[in-house]
């Protein structure tokens, strides 16, 4: 017959024991269950920290520009830049960027031309701020040319016509002088040249001008 015990301790309930019923009575010396919520073995992680990133080079350099180009297009220059951050080596970064390349993937030519419409229709950028941007991305000069010459110059010239009316209002009330400086230097940094971006400006303010006296002219006429 067994003694009597004062107190339950935790090792003499059951795993599936609950409030007392359908507990054995285990051995002391009985070592604990193992917590299933506990990975003993932690996830293998790749150098950079990325888990289940493929190990091979080449695997790795697919896997890398996809990802990117999942996001956005991209030059073959940023995903070569890319990969060599990455230390993938140089000629395995050739290999399959060449390979991408052959299906369609890396296009700069589409690239630029794609850029050129956006960023002139988004931004108003002229032609020689998009070629500047373009070269930034590694898009060869020849490729840069073909994508600009799609924006001709009557175009480019009414896009900063219409940059200028935007801003006209907002410079009422300085000198003219003043006005001319701080428009011409908004089409300047935008990539405008410097006779285009004077000739839109003062023409603008001589239409203001001239509006601006038919109205006053309204006003002053006697009333019949």
């Amino acid at each position: 017959m067994l003694p009597e015990r004062e107190a339950w301790g935790p090792l003499d309930w059951s795993v599936n024991g609950v409030g007392g019923e359908g507990f054995d009575l285990l051995p002391a010396d009985t070592e604990p269950l193992p917590d299933p919520s506990v990975d003993e073995q932690p996830e293998e992680q790749a150098p950079d920290g990325l888990p289940g990133e493929p190990k091979d080079p080449v695997a790795q350099a697919k896997a890398l520009c996809l990802r990117l180009l999942t996001g956005s297009s991209k030059t073959r220059k940023q995903l070569a830049d890319a990969m060599r951050k990455r230390e993938i080596p140089d000629d395995v970064a050739q290999e399959v960027l060449d390979r991408y390349e052959e299906v369609g993937l890396i296009d700069d030519s589409a690239f630029a031309g794609a850029w050129v419409e956006s960023r002139h229709r988004g931004r108003g950028l002229a032609r020689r701020a998009l070629a500047m941007e373009l070269r930034s991305r590694g898009v060869d000069n020849g490729v840069v040319a073909e994508a600009v010459a799609q924006l001709d110059p009557e175009r480019e010239a009414e896009t900063a016509r219409e940059l200028v009316e935007r801003k006209l209002r907002s410079t009422r009330g300085l000198e003219r002088q003043v006005r001319i400086r701080r428009l011409a230097g908004m089409l300047a940094r935008r990539g405008y040249s410097e006779g285009l971006a004077l000739r839109v400006v003062r023409a603008a303010l001589d239409r203001e001008e001239l509006d601006q006296e038919g109205l006053e002219q309204q006003d002053g006429d006697p009333l019949e």
